[in-house]
């Protein structure tokens, strides 16, 4: 073990009197050429300009802007925290750095089962809806009069889309657009299924919306169900993750804290560019292992490029006095609001 040490500690120490692409003017190159490269590029954009963005394009990017700094805000602190224990530990900065990274987006990496338990359950009230809808319009009752008898009876998570459907319609919004409106937000791609189904009954007033609204709810029941067996078959797998990554880890900062002599290498300039190297193929494994558990759903395609009219319900006294609600956006001077 002492003769393999010494070998490997021998052949780091090497690298950084070698030439070629481990010299030093290589390296200074190497980040200059980055540094133009990437000053040419900014400039070519600012010349020529981004393409304009529709409406609902902006307005979803501005909600992950928000999104983005609470999250820093709340994780950022914990992240640089724990990137500077580990700078302070190990005394490399390529391994405070990662640690920082890794902290602050071990949900997006490591996380993905709340996400898809918030889906399923959207999908599951979206099924018992159609299924309340269904029921409703069999004791011969129209669409228009059928919408609000289903929404009260509706999941917590569809109550907020639904009871805004109901304003509408009391304001005499035609019914497809209505609709529409609610798929949008709504923004998934099996509630664009069920209210393209009641946008073309609603269009064409024709028999059978029963047998389609039956089918849709029972395709809604099979999605969750399948939704539940891959979850709890990755479920394993994810913990399986978590639980090399936390060894990895610990395995690393043990060496450098209690054996300093056989990572003493990493310690110069070269060790770390080395190290940089490891943490991003471990990064790229990270993501990897991401995007095989995730759910892959099709796209929506009630999409609209124009912005349409927002409604917002009247916040109650309890509402104001529980917290802040769960509204709709507020509509701008241009668009107005339908009474």
């Amino acid at each position: 073990m002492t003769d393999q040490s010494g070998v490997t500690l021998a052949a780091l120490d090497s690298l950084g009197s070698m030439g070629g692409l481990f010299s030093t003017t290589v390296l200074y190159a190497l980040a200059c050429g980055t540094a133009v490269g990437g000053g040419l590029a900014l400039l070519a954009v600012a010349v020529r300009g981004l393409p304009a963005k529709p409406a609902h394009e902006k307005q979803k990017a501005n909600e992950r802007v928000s999104e983005l700094v609470r999250f820093a805000g709340q994780r950022g602190s914990v992240a640089a925290g724990a990137g500077i224990v580990v700078l302070l530990l190990t005394r490399w900065a390529v391994a405070g750095l990662a640690t920082a990274v890794l902290v602050f987006f071990w949900d997006k990496l490591f996380g993905g089962a709340s996400e898809e338990k918030a889906a399923m359950r959207r999908v599951e009230a979206l099924a018992s809806w159609t299924e309340s809808l269904r029921d409703t319009i069999a004791g011969a009752v129209g669409l228009e009069q059928a919408i609000p008898a289903s929404a009260r009876a509706a999941a917590p998570v569809l109550r907020p889309h639904l009871d805004a459907l109901v304003d509408r319609l009391r304001s005499r919004t035609p019914l497809p657009d209505a609709l529409q409106q609610l798929a949008d937000e709504i923004d998934d791609a099996s509630a664009d299924i069920i209210v393209a189904a009641l946008i073309l009954n609603a269009r064409l007033r024709g028999p059978g919306l029963r047998q389609v609204l039956g089918a849709l709810a029972k395709s809604a029941r099979e999605e969750v169900d399948m939704r539940q067996r891959v979850m709890a078959q990755r479920a394993s797998t994810r913990r399986s993750v978590q639980i090399v990554v936390a060894v990895s880890i610990a395995f690393v900062l043990g060496l450098s804290i209690f054996n300093r002599d056989f990572v003493e290498p990493y310690g110069t300039a070269v060790g770390q560019l080395v190290l940089a190297c490891v943490c991003g193929l471990f990064a790229l494994g990270f993501w990897w292992l991401r995007k095989l558990s995730t759910i892959e759903t099709p796209e929506r395609f009630l999409v609209r490029d124009e912005a349409a009219v927002q409604f917002v319900r009247p916040r109650t006294p309890a509402a104001s006095a529980s917290g802040p609600a769960q509204s709709l956006p507020h509509p701008s001077p241009e668009e107005g609001v339908r009474r």
